[in-house]
């Protein structure tokens, strides 16, 4: 493949706890993008950091989210379509996830901080403490009007988000085999 063929993808972002996962995931399910967790993605330092409650600056952050870029390009190239789980906290940060494949398009999953640290109290097995919900939200930048994407209530139901965001960014959804 040459990268002619046109693709999607999509990056659903926001602070950890806001369903950043569940939200791609169900995309996937639904359109047949191929799915990636951005903190996969996150090299064995950054992990012990946050582990640790240590936030990550962006020196620690440039890597990562050029290794992002870079998988969506290879995608890109391949001709396949996706979908990303990603804080993309930083205009600046979205602005080198936009330097993988041509058009990004954001969904900003978004509401109240109390709601995003109860949902935190009760995840196990993440490495992300929710004493660092703080620290995301304070470093977090709203998507700007230029921005390609949208911005969606974290509190609508998981099925609201997910057709939300397949009907308002136009995705292809993927055909669902008829029972006889």
């Amino acid at each position: 493949m040459t990268g002619d063929r046109a693709t999607r993808h999509v990056v659903v972002m926001g602070v950890s706890g806001a369903g950043k996962t569940t939200v791609a995931q169900g995309v996937a399910a639904l359109t047949g993008l191929t799915f990636a967790e951005a903190d996969e993605f996150h090299s064995a330092a950054n992990v012990a950091r946050m582990r640790a409650g240590v936030p990550l600056d962006d020196a620690a952050r440039w890597p990562w989210l050029c290794s992002l870029a870079d998988w969506m390009a290879a995608r890109h190239r391949e001709g396949v379509s996706t979908v990303l789980a990603c804080s993309a906290l930083k205009r600046s940060y979205r602005d080198v996830l936009r330097q993988g494949p041509p058009g990004v398009d954001f969904v900003h999953l978004t509401g109240p901080t109390e709601v995003i640290r109860e949902r935190l109290a009760r995840r196990s097995g993440h490495y992300m403490p929710v004493g660092l919900l703080d620290s995301q939200a304070a470093t977090l930048e709203s998507l700007c009007p230029e921005e390609r994407g949208l911005v969606l209530d974290l509190r609508l139901s998981t099925d609201e988000l997910i057709t939300a965001t397949v009907d308002q960014l136009g995705l292809p959804r993927h055909p669902t085999p008829s029972h006889p």
